[in-house]
């Protein structure tokens, strides 16, 4: 085998390997380090993984050999929560927020998630790939080597295919990859107002079908949330999506405990997201059900708000993940590794804890852990070169890029913390 790159004098090499099902309690805690470690790749996948200097065997007239420097080295990064695809912004609202204007009045005032609504509708193709690009270009530099896109902001047909066929454009373009949701209850369009069946039909019996039928999307995400989608609305939608062939996610209990953790553990979802109000019960039934706790940190944050309770879900054995929930409302932030430092300050993760959640953990919420989520042989050479010492270290020096370098695919995508593909 010809082997086209060796990285080496790894410092600490943190591999989440023999991860077949997600990690949940100590096994979060419990990572294998390499120190002075190797990684030889062959066709974009990790072909050998060790330590001293057993890879000089392995160097042929083509090598490229990267010497790292003792840094640390990680699995690429995952973002397994994103509206990455969506036209305007909403900075316009910052000041009402900060001044205690509640978000239900600037919505009355055309604010809010209907406001994202007409912009993306109004926005053309290629003013929504090149917003979007630009994300992604500020995403794999924090180390970030795959991303789950989702719609919603246009509560159309035609609206729903321009943002996934988007992000379809940006996954053959950008070295990211991306992984597709449809996210077409995200909120009841305002012209169903006093009609919402009507739209929730429009989506079984139309939306759904035809984006399945173009195969644009993988996931199928519903916001269970009061006022918005209840229970029993969120689980007609999501077993007809079952139904036609889509894997299921959902937003669940981000505001109050309506029973969206349960329906999740009810309906077999892979990820339910959010979950700051989510109860013991439905908690409970999660791990039950191998249902895998996505938490957003930086929403909370931002919003002002109690964080989920990482902690009892960890206790609880749920499996955990973490991600940014990128988008231009309540978490206008491409920042993967601020989410990481919040988990450890404020959710009170472990450092071991946290980079599992982004890594292995979080590629079991997209249904990826085959390919990518950690450093073993026959794997995606998805690596992240972080210039830190340690994990520790990413979460303890917080607010700055620590990103050296990116490999995706085995390819350099980042050199000295920017784009270079």
């Amino acid at each position: 085998m010809k082997i086209d790159l060796i990285i080496k004098n790894i410092g600490k090499l943190v591999t989440m390997e023999n991860s077949f099902f997600p990690r949940i309690g100590n096994q979060m805690n419990e990572l294998t380090i390499l120190e002075n470690a190797y990684i030889a790749v062959a066709q974009g996948k990790i072909f050998q993984v060790g330590v001293g200097d057993e890879y000089k065997k392995l160097i042929g007239e083509n090598t490229k050999v990267d010497d790292v420097g003792g840094k640390l080295v990680t699995p690429g990064l995952i973002d397994s929560h994103t509206h990455l695809v969506h036209g305007g912004s909403r900075e316009n609202e910052f000041s009402k927020k900060l001044n205690g204007v509640p978000y239900i009045q600037i919505l009355q005032e055309g604010g809010g998630i209907l406001s994202t609504v007409n912009a993306t509708k109004e926005a053309t193709f290629d003013e929504l790939y090149n917003k979007a690009k630009k994300s992604l270009d500020r995403m794999v530099e924090f180390g970030v080597t795959t991303v789950e896109s989702k719609s919603g902001y246009g509560l159309d047909l035609e609206t729903e295919i321009k943002q996934l066929e988007v992000a379809h454009k940006l996954n053959e373009d950008h070295p990211i990859d991306l992984v597709h949701t449809f996210l077409g209850a995200h909120a009841v369009p305002v012209e169903y107002k006093n009609n919402p069946k009507a739209y929730i039909e429009l989506l079984v019996k139309e939306i759904m079908p035809k984006i399945k039928e173009m195969n644009l999307a993988e996931f199928c995400d519903v916001f269970c949330e009061e006022g918005v989608f209840s229970v029993e609305e969120s689980e007609y939608i999501l077993k007809n999506a079952k139904d036609m062939g889509y894997k299921l996610k959902i937003h669940a209990d981000e505001i109050a405990p309506i029973g969206g953790a349960e329906l999740a553990a009810k309906l077999g979802c892979i990820s339910a997201d959010h979950l700051m109000a989510a109860s013991d019960k439905g908690l409970e039934d999660m791990a039950g059900g191998n249902v895998i706790a996505n938490i957003l940190p930086g929403t909370s944050f931002n919003l002002n708000k109690p964080s989920a309770n990482a902690r009892k879900m960890i206790d609880l054995n749920v499996a955990l993940s973490l991600s940014s929930d990128y988008n231009p409302g309540s978490c206008p932030s491409e920042n993967l590794q601020f989410v990481m430092q919040l988990g450890c300050l404020n959710l009170k993760m472990t450092p071991n804890e946290v980079l599992t959640a982004v890594t292995i953990n979080a590629a079991h919420c997209i249904d990826r852990s085959r390919e990518i989520g950690s450093i073993e042989v026959g794997k995606k050479a998805d690596i992240a070169v972080f210039d830190a010492p340690n994990m520790e270290y990413l979460m303890y020096h917080f607010g700055i890029n620590h990103i050296d370098k990116v490999y995706k695919d085995g390819v350099l995508v980042v050199n000295n913390k920017h784009v270079v593909y």
